[in-house]
């Protein structure tokens, strides 16, 4: 990814691409869950640099720290202490409102329980981070958040509750949801675990097809068949990157 700097030359205004920085950056990142007098360490000094484009997999065993790490990175947890900045903003500087806006604008989400609102239609649903990033009109909102659900293989369903949907349909209307806004990053926790395995592929296949429009994407499995389809796979131990966390 890069930007413009214009420079003048003889009074003749000249662009010259410079690369960007690293679009997440994870540095000293120590994450401490309290229930009364009782502290959890879930992160424990994680230092992590994601680059523009790039299509990473999180890997380790079950309580390793991967879904904190994504929470972090989404500002969904704040640090206990450490340096979150994605897509150029300092998260911990950023309040809860500020918080909202910036995901809906520059971070998709993809949870591993679906999280849709049972009240809400499959296409209300996949509208939500436009509508909390106020984006454009309402009719606007619902072209885009439409465009995502027939990419997913939805456009028939636009009318169903999750409740009239299977957990593959929902999936997919998560992930839909995720990429409504057009973000420049999406973070994924097991997107395709609750899917029969020609859906999981169909649905990677979509997360493959934004990856090379430049989406940058971050995802924690368990599948290693998935895992190698990464650009990069980060391995995650006891709270700390054991393996491939600096690029």
């Amino acid at each position: 990814m890069y930007h413009l700097r214009m420079e003048r030359v003889r009074d003749a205004p000249v662009e010259e691409t410079v690369p960007l920085g690293p679009v997440i950056q994870l540095r000293g990142v120590e994450k401490v869950y309290r229930t009364g007098r009782v502290e959890y360490p879930a992160l424990r000094g994680v230092d992590l640099l994601v680059e523009p484009g790039e299509l990473v997999a999180l890997v380790g065993p079950s309580g390793s720290g991967k879904s904190t790490i994504l929470n972090v990175i989404t500002g969904i947890d704040r640090p206990t202490s450490g340096e979150v900045v994605v897509t150029g903003r300092d998260l911990v500087d950023l309040s809860e409102e500020e918080l909202a806006i910036w995901r809906g604008e520059q971070v998709g989400v993809v949870f591993q329980f679906f999280q849709l609102l049972p009240t809400l239609t499959a296409l209300e649903n996949a509208m939500l981070p436009l509508d909390f990033a106020r984006t454009g009109t309402v009719a606007e909102r619902s072209v885009r958040a439409q465009r995502r659900l027939e990419q997913v293989g939805l456009g028939t369903k636009l009318g169903n509750f999750p409740a009239e949907l299977s957990g593959g349909e929902q999936q997919r209307v998560a992930i839909a949801r995720a990429l409504a806004c057009d973000p420049e990053v999406v973070v994924a926790d097991e997107p395709t675990g609750n899917l029969d395995s020609d859906t999981a592929a169909e649905m990677f296949d979509v997360f493959g097809k934004v990856n090379s429009d430049g989406t940058t994407i971050v995802y924690v499995t368990h599948d290693r068949g998935l895992a190698a389809a990464a650009h990069r796979v980060v391995e995650i131990r006891d709270g700390r990157v054991s393996d491939g966390g600096l690029t």
